[in-house]
């Protein structure tokens, strides 16, 4: 088994003692033995408060809602403030950081640039160094190993909080080596320490640590989820179902829309390392096409060190899409700069996406529509010059509809 930085605290006696100490937490931040691991660590080191990031302390709050703090935490009777209220909910704020001497972080991360908890921490890296506060992260493996990284390099001009740092998508690192990263190349002089843990090797996988998986949020019940999570979340930005609202979320991708078996039988040509496709059939009971029946491919992870998410979600994508081109549409911007998608890959290869098929059909019919209108009057007023406004009489707009079909 892998020993966290949380099963390593009594070794670190003089880091916390006599320090007002707030910790950073979620419900994936577990013991060994699945004890809560904020518990654990107030019972030896007393705690001031905590905070919770996005999906809150207790993994219970859906994607992208805002969280409340807490007046009281059952167990330890602290305040619990939220670091996902908002846009300007995401920092802790400058005047509970003049109540403490440092900061703990203790979660455990996807490996995955879009899932929000490394936000958090780069967030709380930048308070505590514009604060002058020490900031220790107890740190967990890369669940994803340490070795494989996938996707491309986040660019600047589309960074947010599903994007905070220029990251590949699968970045192979932990939690507290990105934090010394960023620490290093951004020069935030953050004062920061990293609880390592013990018994890790780079190329193992959370599977393979003998440690028991606690989900981080709803989305992610299963180590199998967080697998597949880095290629089949990019549908998040598309009107295709990631699973969310079935027992399979991120391995079942599908739509009303969607051949369930012709799509399997399409991606399993694709001869993708790792992977099997099934037919699959679902309903969800919430999120995209709530309550209606859905198919599309399970995904089966047949050797996890072989397997690609990226080139998977990617991929997939990409063959729904010339598959049903009619059908298939990019998650509207509703108003905002940049579309979701976009944020996900962290680029701008679907900004100048080219209109769907009826968005075309609809444009052409306009323009037949005009040469219609204004054929007549062009004739007319070569053979009788008119001012500009002169509008064909309807006796030669019929004529010329009667040789016109509008498909």
């Amino acid at each position: 088994m892998v020993k966290c930085g949380i099963d390593r605290i009594g070794e670190f006696g003089a880091l916390f003692r006599g320090k007002r100490l707030g910790m950073v937490t979620s419900v994936s931040g577990v013991t060994l033995d699945l004890r809560p691991g904020y518990v654990k660590f107030h019972e030896v080191y007393p705690l001031v408060c905590l905070f919770g990031p996005e999906h809150g302390m207790y993994g219970k709050d859906g994607a992208g809602e805002d969280v409340d703090d807490v007046a009281r935490d059952s167990a330890t009777g602290l305040p619990v403030y939220s670091l996902y209220g908002g846009e300007e909910g995401r920092h802790i704020a400058p005047e509970r950081l003049e109540t403490l001497d440092a900061v703990v972080y203790d979660i455990q991360d996807l490996g995955t640039r879009f899932y929000t908890f490394i936000s958090t921490l780069l967030y709380v890296m930048e308070d505590c160094a514009a604060a002058g506060r020490e900031l220790i992260v107890l740190d967990r493996p890369a669940p994803l190993d340490g070795v494989t990284v996938e996707g491309g390099l986040l660019e600047p001009e589309y960074r947010s909080f599903v994007g905070a740092y220029p990251l590949c998508i699968r970045y192979g690192l932990t939690a507290g080596e990105l934090a010394c990263m960023v620490n290093a190349e951004q020069k935030l002089g953050c004062r920061l320490t990293v609880v390592p843990c013990t018994g890790w090797e780079r190329t193992r996988l959370f599977s393979e640590t003998g440690n028991l998986w606690m989900m981080p949020s709803m989305g992610i019940p299963h180590f199998s989820t967080a697998l597949v999570y880095p290629g089949t979340c990019l549908f998040e930005g598309t009107n295709v179902s990631e699973g969310r609202g079935t027992a399979c979320p991120f391995e079942m991708i599908g739509a009303p829309f969607v051949d369930g078996a012709a799509l399997a039988g399409t991606m399993n040509r694709e001869g993708l390392p790792g992977v099997i496709f099934t037919a699959a059939c679902f309903t969800p009971y919430a999120s995209k096409h709530k309550g209606e029946p859905c198919e599309g491919v399970l995904l089966h992870v047949s050797d996890a060190h072989a397997f690609r998410s990226v080139r998977t979600g990617v991929t997939l994508l990409y063959r729904i899409r010339e598959m049903w081109p009619r059908q298939f549409r990019w998650k509207p911007r509703d108003g905002k700069p940049r579309r979701f998608i976009s944020l996900l890959a962290g680029c701008g290869a679907f900004e100048d996406e080219p209109p769907a098929p009826e968005a075309l059909l609809t444009v052409i019919h306009t323009l037949l529509a005009l040469v219609i209108i204004l054929y007549p009057v062009l004739v007319i007023q070569k053979e009788h010059p008119q001012p500009f406004f002169f509008f064909a009489h309807p006796r030669h707009c019929d004529t010329l509809l009667q040789n016109v079909q509008i498909m």
